[in-house]
């Protein structure tokens, strides 16, 4: 992956801008200020590509000098029923078709959680589904629906990125909570299709957590790095309690290391979940985010 961008001569040519980091804005907004800032590339979510279309997010992005990291997200292929299994496949080739429109070889996959839990998230929910906390059943569909995937992001040079939870997300937002299981999960496809990303907010805790970023590495498997703080108390809505780094108990010089020692030369994405950071000015997010890493992440880099 090229590094070269508008971040090479600021020392951010490898910070990437998440554009849930700044929720409360606009793609053409992340992209003015990730340029302006110096930064080298965003990480989109859908919807703020749907805002603008696929093909003018991608022109916007490309006119601004910078890189799409990643894009967020596909997944959720956990449900039992089938028109909402089929419904869930063809959302994912959707999101592998934008991919493939904003030149980012890497979809990150949130897998989903247990059907019972689907209302929570405004999900279709059938009857069945209803009663649904099957987590094995949950994972195996998992699987299932990956394998059907695959043909279609090969065919579209795109690589589906699994991405570990934490383990108070298993029940609505995804079923797998470990690197180990995501590399499990993968290790049946070519790494050039189905890789896994270290996010530290998921992955902090997880005793083997060097152990399998180095596996990743071995492999050819690890496609992204995400980073933010695990602060404490947690938020009323648990998602939302991402912090800046350096604010929590994460310790990004090791994690960072791990990452650096197996192999990993790409994007560092920041992709932080808050209220609080969200009715920040965007430029001031941007600021914040750029000093904590090059404080805490950059010098460990290589």
């Amino acid at each position: 992956m090229s590094q070269d961008g508008p971040g090479s001569s600021s020392g951010l040519d490898r910070l990437s801008l998440n554009t849930a980091t700044c929720k409360r804005l606009s793609l053409a907004d992340c992209v003015e200020l990730a340029a302006r800032a110096g930064l080298g590339a965003v990480g989109p979510w859908r919807d703020r590509v749907q805002e603008v279309g696929v093909a003018r997010a991608a022109t916007m992005i490309r006119a601004a000098g910078l890189r799409v990291s990643t894009l967020c997200r596909g997944g959720f292929l956990t449900a039992s029923d089938g028109r909402a299994r089929r419904d869930a496949l063809d959302d994912n080739r959707r999101a592998i078709d934008e991919a493939a429109t904003l030149g980012t070889h890497e979809l990150v996959v949130v897998v989903g959680g247990l059907p019972a839990a689907f209302a929570r998230l405004g999900l279709p929910m059938t009857d069945a589904d209803a009663h649904d906390k099957d987590i094995v059943a949950a994972r195996d569909r998992v699987a299932d629906g990956i394998a059907e995937l695959v043909p279609y992001a090969c065919e579209r040079s795109v690589r589906l990125v699994l991405e570990p939870m934490h383990p108070i997300f298993a029940a609505d937002r995804g079923v797998l909570q470990t690197l180990g299981q995501a590399l499990d999960l993968a290790a049946p496809f070519p790494a050039e299709v189905v890789g896994v990303v270290a996010d530290t907010y998921h992955v902090w805790w997880d005793p083997q957590c060097r152990a399998q970023i180095e596996r990743a590495g071995r492999q050819g498997r690890l496609a992204s790095y995400q980073v933010c703080d695990w602060i404490l108390p947690l938020a009323p809505e648990p998602l939302n309690s991402r912090g800046l780094m350096g604010d929590g108990f994460i310790d990004f010089p090791t994690i960072t290391s791990w990452v650096r020692d197996a192999g990993y030369t790409g994007d560092v994405e920041v992709e932080i979940f808050n209220e609080d950071l969200w009715a920040l000015p965007g430029d001031e997010v941007v600021r914040l985010i750029s000093e904590r890493y090059r404080a805490l992440i950059a010098p460990h880099l290589g």
